[in-house]
């Protein structure tokens, strides 16, 4: 991406901390960059030295603002969590983003892709991942000396450096943390953190009531029906839906 240089009011570059673009063309641009960011940021989230960020300009070379790239998602190993108007690298110990990827609108042209492919390939980028949600496409690349090659067969392919898996057996991507859990949106997330939270509620409410009876039944003022319950609670629950 070329970007016009400018200087700051004491004479020094300025490096923007936009790129002038809207961060999605369409909602299921959108929602897919939300869904890749945030629960990156989710699986990384105890490790201190993992920095998860997206949409924010990359400047890989000190002096040249005009050399940038704002990736969609993006993840860097052996970097600390924190604020940044942008991804400068020099300031970030000469650490290159580990792992970039870019969700397609029907608005991005080959041209450009081309350029973006070029852009993460010589700055050492380890694994660049493109996805095109209107055809439901992957494409991935990994690093192999100073060349990004490509994934022959994306479904399936477990990322080397994020340990997630790519399943594209379905109408739409599904992508899967280490243990097999689906990535989800926020909203999908919270709903899943309220059933927890309702199946927690409701063994606590179980196990109060167990112990009531079973006291009751110590002391022989257990009816029958309390029995018949007492023994209906005791079974095992059926595992959640």
């Amino acid at each position: 991406m070329l970007m016009r240089r400018q200087t700051n009011p004491d004479g020094s570059l300025f490096y923007p901390e936009s790129d002038g673009q809207p961060m999605s063309d369409n909602t299921r641009q959108f929602r897919w960059i939300y869904i890749l960011a945030g629960n990156l940021a989710i699986l990384f989230d105890k490790r201190d030295d993992v920095f998860v960020c997206g949409n924010q300009n990359w400047y890989p070379v000190e002096g040249e603002p005009e050399i940038c790239q704002a990736p969609d998602a993006y993840v860097v190993f052996g970097r600390p969590k924190g604020d940044r108007p942008s991804y400068k690298q020099w300031q970030e110990g000469d650490v290159p983003m580990t792992v970039v990827f870019e969700v397609l609108s029907p608005k991005n042209t080959p041209l450009e892709m081309l350029k973006t492919f070029h852009f993460y390939e010589e700055y050492g980028v380890e694994e660049y991942y493109i996805y095109d949600p209107e055809s439901n496409s992957l494409f991935g690349y990994t690093r192999r000396a100073d060349m990004l090659i490509t994934v022959r067969r994306m479904n399936g392919f477990v990322s080397p450096r994020l340990g997630i898996r790519f399943d594209l057996s379905g109408p739409e991507l599904v992508v899967r943390y280490p243990d097999g859990r689906p990535f989800l949106t926020m909203e999908e997330l919270d709903r899943e953190r309220q059933r927890e939270k309702q199946r927690a509620d409701q063994a606590e409410q179980r196990a109060t009531r167990v112990a009531e009876l079973s006291l009751k039944l110590l002391q022989q003022q257990a009816t029958a029906e309390e029995l018949q319950e007492l023994q209906r609670l005791a079974q095992p629950s059926p595992p959640p839906s």
